[in-house]
């Protein structure tokens, strides 16, 4: 599935620039035209990344990011700030309300998309991390027995298989190498390797080979 980007700006010229440069590199993009559409259209939909004009009607870039900086869903939500507001005081001031990047109008479409690449893959690891550290801190490792193949335990909920793992899982079943699968998934292949050594774990496998063998057999993917 691809990588959501909300894009809000009050020039719909701008807005249309921008989505066709992301879409390009196979994002999903949802537009606003100001703060108060920006607001709602991220509740409604948690995108991955925001990219936010400083000035706009009812709302500016200022306080969207300060309102959605204080729900929890979006404190780690990267914030790409493009604007003709660029003075040293604007990046400060753009800084403090909460951005992870400051991309003065007009802009590069590389610079964009390689800003915008860097923002989510660390989003990606941080989040991989967070969700490993919550593993590690509720699910103590446990040694599973398969050897008795019992029905009851050989299936994805039972492994305590992740959506994320069962995505892995199914692009390992198709020959894919970690850095495919971490490009399909946007994620790093470094976030790819934690997440096969996930698996190795729960299923008790020695490699690839095994675990691929061990998902064809049991039905899992």
């Amino acid at each position: 599935m691809p990588l959501q980007i909300l894009v809000t700006d009050d020039d719909p010229v701008i807005r249309r620039l921008i989505r066709d440069c992301l879409e390009l590199h196979d994002y999903s993009v949802i537009l606003a035209r100001d703060g108060d559409e920006a607001l709602h259209l991220a509740q409604q939909y948690h995108p991955h990344l925001l990219i936010s004009d400083i000035k706009m009607p009812h709302k500016d870039g200022y306080h969207l990011v300060k309102e959605l900086r204080q729900n929890p869903h979006f404190r780690l939500l990267p914030v790409v700030f493009l604007t003709n507001k660029y003075s040293t005081e604007d990046k400060i001031s753009g800084y403090q309300a909460g951005c992870d990047a400051y991309l003065p109008k007009p802009f590069e479409p590389n610079e964009l998309t390689a800003i915008v690449r860097h923002l989510l893959e660390r989003s990606q690891i941080i989040q991989a991390e967070l969700l490993y550290t919550e593993i590690d801190n509720h699910y103590p490792l446990e040694e599973v027995n398969y050897n008795d193949n019992s029905p009851e335990i050989l299936n994805n909920k039972n492994l305590n298989f992740t959506d994320r793992e069962n995505e892995v899982l199914k692009l390992l079943t198709k020959g894919l190498s970690n850095v495919k699968i971490a490009e399909k998934l946007y994620l790093s292949p470094k976030t790819i390797e934690k997440y096969v050594g996930n698996l190795l774990r729960k299923t008790n496998s020695n490699n690839r080979t095994e675990l691929v063998s061990f998902a064809f057999k049991n039905k899992i993917v």
